[in-house]
């Protein structure tokens, strides 16, 4: 059984190995971490910092591309919970892709989500050094970002215990800022707030004529890249729930609130910017979020929500680092990946891994913080994340397919069915292959494109050595036997 690491999520039992007395993983993590982590993670850089750009190019109708992505977003979720309580052994969608569809599955996955993260971090340190120019203009990206990059991995280095603590306390802050924007957004459109620009807060600015599709159905189709990237991760919440103590109850809730959140955390906040200073005076390269306090007259609030969003793009970059080293250590234990990334500290935390995943993000940082265009280099980087997610979604409702097809029994004796199962797989299928069609319209994430067939190829030439180094053991085992 494959142990890749499912984030956040196998964080809960922490991939302990093991038989016997071998050394694994520690169980770190409260559920108190993991119900704030779960719901945190709904709130992603990409929201913050990618709204911006999202509303310049697709006006109000960004509102109907999150609930579209949402919807198909929440059936891949009832897929992955189907299949996770079919087997309750399952820990990650790398578990059930090699089950069903053979250890080729769970290696391209368990590698492509470990590069995905790599992708993400790289993303959120670059975010994080914009968001300091807002109280440091003259200062040099590349500052705080690498200073955050040093600051998670000493936390990572220490214990699970301490990184859970961190990111309970990123995720507080990102949930009581969303709510806490959402509530100033109502009482501004409520009382017919005006800003000093002349702008008054009104529900008009979103259905008003030219505002839906002010670019044309194009304009709303571009809005789905980084629309896609503020949803990556959105399945650690359903394995998060999969490592409870009891999954059959917590695993159903935590999947089927996901509509709510999508409405909560996504459609609701957006509207209350666009309500309060219309898609037209949205900045595409700054966080809205600060921007609306701007505009508001208010820049103390919006000091104190540039904060928020920085916490906001340190967390994911938090989960990010603690990730991607436990993805290299449940590689190794299934031979993937070189077996020094199997190594624990004292405090049982896979170092070697932890500081090659952390390498892999300062090498990626430094390179493209040298680009001065925050907003140019978080598309590139965002889109390939966004690729290697929908890659990783497709792989669950292809492995759902499998299921249904090989193991009919489990889904008749499954109390937590998909809905119209191989229906809407197909129908989610289809959408993805249409947001990578949409991503090839666009130059800037046709770019981003290119890099896939090169890191698919790459993965294929890691697979045949591994299988060639695999028959030459069991070879030369056999020449002894005999």
């Amino acid at each position: 059984m494959r142990n890749e690491a499912n984030a956040v999520a196998s964080s809960s039992s922490s991939f302990v190995s093991g038989v016997g007395h071998k050394p694994g993983l520690h169980r770190g993590l409260s559920n108190r971490h993991i119900q704030l982590i779960a719901i945190g993670g709904a709130i992603g850089t990409g929201l913050f910092m990618g709204a911006g750009k999202m509303i310049y190019v697709s006006g109000s109708s960004i509102l109907l591309t999150y609930m579209i992505i949402g919807f198909f977003l929440f059936f891949v979720m009832r897929a992955l919970g189907e299949l996770l309580l079919s087997n309750l052994e399952f820990r990650s969608f790398a578990d059930f892709a090699s089950y069903y569809l053979g250890d080729w599955a769970g290696f391209f996955v368990g590698w492509s989500y470990w590069m995905t993260l790599v992708i993400a971090g790289i993303a959120d340190f670059i975010v994080v050094g914009g968001y300091f120019k807002f109280w440091f203009p003259e200062l040099s990206g590349w500052i705080p970002g690498m200073a955050t990059l040093a600051g998670l991995f000493f936390v990572n280095v220490l214990a699970v215990k301490l990184f859970g603590e961190l990111e309970f306390w990123f995720a507080l802050v990102k949930i009581v800022a969303i709510v806490a924007l959402i509530v100033t957004g109502i009482v501004m459109v409520t009382t017919g707030f005006a800003s000093p620009n002349g702008i008054t807060a009104s529900l008009t600015h979103v259905v008003a004529p030219g505002t839906m599709f002010p670019h044309g159905v194009m304009g709303f189709f571009a809005g789905f890249q980084i629309a896609i990237f503020s949803f990556a991760g959105i399945e650690l919440l359903g394995t998060t729930a999969a490592e409870a103590e009891n999954p059959h109850k917590t695993l159903p809730k935590a999947v089927n609130a996901v509509p709510v959140r999508v409405l909560l955390f996504y459609v609701l906040s957006l509207t209350c910017i666009i309500a309060v200073s219309s898609w037209a005076k949205v900045a595409p390269n700054r966080s809205p979020f600060v921007e609306l306090f701007l505009l508001a007259g208010l820049p103390t609030a919006a000091g104190v929500i540039n904060f928020v969003v920085t916490t906001s793009a340190m967390s994911s970059a938090n989960c990010d680092v603690f990730s991607t080293s436990r993805m290299l250590f449940g590689l190794a234990e299934e031979n993937d990946a070189p077996r020094a990334f199997r190594r624990l500290s004292k405090t049982s935390v896979p170092v070697t891994a932890l500081i090659f995943s952390s390498l892999c993000m300062l090498v990626g940082t430094a390179l493209l913080l040298a680009i001065p265009d925050l907003m140019t280099v978080f598309t590139i980087i965002s889109t390939i994340a966004a690729i290697l997610f929908i890659f990783t979604w497709c792989m669950i409702l292809i492995s759902y397919l499998a299921y249904r097809r090989k193991r009919p029994d489990l889904h008749l004796k499954s109390t937590f069915k998909m809905p119209a199962g191989i229906l809407m797989s197909w129908c989610c299928l289809i959408f993805f292959a249409f947001v990578l069609a949409l991503l090839a319209l666009e130059p800037d994430t046709r770019d981003a494109m290119a890099f896939m067939p090169v890191w698919f190829a790459f993965l294929s030439v890691m697979y045949v050595s591994r299988l060639i180094k695999k028959r030459q053991r069991e070879g030369l085992r056999t020449s002894i036997q005999s």
